[in-house]
């Protein structure tokens, strides 16, 4: 693209590139130089500045928020090439002569050890040409992070439907409730309870679960810190029945007698267009060793 004249030049226009991109993702000026942590008039003058050089308006400014104009959905997906591309490159010259390429992955809060960890150490023994990293945060920043090139794949929660992103089904686990002393279930709050919040999926079912039990007292949105506090201080929450295995073997917690399984999906997803590179390729690959272990 011709807007691209110089080194300073190019960083600053893919910066605003990243703003278009994170305005058209949340719809809002505001919440957008939030998430990339600059002021609105910053984010305001990044797309100005986008405007000009396009010669042409991006967005529809509203009072409720910003929306794509016809020229904004024309420059979208060149957008997203764009920055994805420019990441790439950045990535594979800062790369010793020992990697082929950098591959990144996308790993929702609360599975770095059921996903994140088993992953790196498939990688490392089968793929061991490829430089790896990983990133851990929620469903929206992960999803952000994979448009603009971040990241080659993520597992999320909540994936975000985009005409250019695959999204498959990963993995379904289940939620039990445990405690640090034997109890039965009940219907209303119960002291030392930490609500942990795995997500959309979760909330609504557990609410149809404990329709009596709008409020809590502690919530948590990572099940570590949830779990850490029952083990030291106790109480009761929902987790992974895999990840308290290992503290209902030797009697640390206790299954909570009669309190309903809940279920946990995860997503893969990853950009179509780069579906076929031999970094996606290795990252699927390994994930679906790593899912395979997971349901042994």
């Amino acid at each position: 693209m011709a807007i691209f004249i110089s080194v300073s030049g190019e960083a600053m226009n893919i910066e605003n590139i990243r703003a278009f991109l994170e305005v058209t993702s949340t719809g809002s000026f505001q919440k957008a130089a939030e998430n990339l942590h600059v002021t609105q008039s910053a984010m305001s003058a990044r797309i100005k500045s986008l405007e000009d050089v396009l010669n042409r308006q991006l967005f529809n400014r509203k009072r409720n928020g910003a929306t794509l104009t016809a020229g904004g959905h024309a420059f979208f997906k060149h957008a997203q090439s764009v920055v994805r591309t420019w990441e790439l490159a950045r990535q594979e010259i800062a790369l010793s002569d020992e990697f082929s390429a950098m591959v990144g992955l996308g790993v929702q809060l609360n599975h770095w050890k059921s996903i994140a960890a088993p992953w790196l150490q498939w990688m490392k023994q089968n793929a061991p040409d490829f430089a790896t990293q990983v990133q851990s945060d929620y469903s929206d920043k992960l999803m952000g992070m994979l448009r603009n090139g971040l990241i080659n794949v993520a597992i999320v929660n909540e994936p975000q439907r985009n005409p250019d992103v695959v999204i498959e089904h990963f993995a379904e686990q289940p939620l039990v409730m445990v405690s640090s002393k034997p109890r039965d279930v009940e219907a209303t709050s119960v002291p030392g309870y930490i609500y942990v919040d795995w997500g959309h999926e979760f909330r609504a079912a557990h609410s149809e679960a404990f329709p009596d039990s709008p409020s809590h007292r502690m919530t948590v949105g990572l099940a570590a810190v949830g779990l850490s506090h029952i083990l030291e201080q106790g109480g009761s929450g929902y987790f992974l029945k895999r990840e308290v295995e290992q503290y209902l073997d030797d009697g640390s917690l206790f299954l909570v007698s009669e309190a309903p399984e809940l279920k946990h999906t995860t997503y893969l997803c990853y950009i179509t267009e780069t579906s076929e590179s031999p970094a996606v390729q290795a990252v699927l690959e390994g994930l679906k060793h790593v899912r395979g272990d997971r349901h042994q």
